[in-house]
């Protein structure tokens, strides 16, 4: 299976129907994203951000793998190797049985489970990994389709973020701090959203090798350097800033717009 594509990231226009699905503003959204989320569904090699769980595996397939590989099939989760390693463990399991090896990893920037297909809003595991590879709206449409499915959608909505932490993270989410940290990002983003113009950016940079830091829509050092590596390699004025040639030639290297 291809596994790359352009790897565009969220628009306005995702980011619209996100919170129309979800029936929240932008901030609530940026809370679950910033606390719950690695902040960006792509990897550099611009295929969807997983992670292989080679329990899951065991048990959509009845264990009949673990003599073959316990890194791919065991009782117990475990086996990471993050990043683009990952792909390698699903391509062995794929060998295996692919539906059970594509149902048993994450997917996306809301680390959606691939037995989650139908909650995520698809009819099969299928056309469930063609959303994750398209781009970062298909992706942040699953994420709130599995919310909403799991009936977190009016947590979200009331800002009741100690409820919407223990269905989204089990009953151990006071561990994580995850319901006060979701309260204080909710806070923050209530004051200023990311900017998703910035954030794209952020993602070319990454995507044709420079190094942005987050791709989270903030400025900060390591954009800036970005973005000056960049316009010293293709002549632009060395601003450091995300000035309209600067950004029209980094949609251009970077996506072919």
């Amino acid at each position: 299976m291809n596994f790359q594509s352009k790897g565009r990231p969220l628009s306005d226009a995702g980011m619209e129907q996100i919170c129309d699905t979800l029936g929240v503003e932008a901030a609530q959204v940026w809370a679950v994203l910033s606390v719950e989320t690695r902040g960006f569904g792509f990897l550099d090699n611009r295929k969807p951000r997983i992670l292989f769980e080679r329990h899951i595996f065991h048990r959509l397939t009845d264990g009949v793998h673990d003599s073959v590989d316990a890194g791919i099939s065991s009782t117990s989760p475990g086996g990471y190797v993050g990043g683009a390693a990952e792909y390698d463990r699903l391509d062995v399991a794929m060998k295996l049985d692919q539906v059970a090896a594509l149902q048993s990893a994450s997917w996306g920037i809301g680390q959606v489970m691939g037995f989650n297909y139908q909650v995520a809003g698809f009819d099969g595991i299928d056309s469930m990994i063609a959303a994750m590879v398209a781009d970062e709206n298909s992706q942040m449409l699953a994420m709130a389709n599995f919310i909403k499915g799991n009936n977190l959608a009016g947590a979200m909505q009331s800002a009741d973020w100690e409820a919407f932490a223990r269905g989204y993270n089990g009953p151990a989410f006071r561990k994580n701090d995850y319901d006060t940290r979701l309260a204080a990002a909710h806070a923050r983003f209530r004051v200023a959203l990311p900017d998703l113009g910035l954030r794209t950016a952020q993602a070319s940079l990454l995507f044709l090798g420079f190094n942005p830091g987050p791709v989270d829509g903030v400025r900060g050092r390591r954009t800036r350097s970005g973005l000056v590596q960049f316009q010293q390699r293709f002549g632009l004025t060395q601003s450091g800033e995300l000035d309209t040639d600067t950004e029209q030639a980094l949609l251009q290297a970077a996506f072919g717009d």
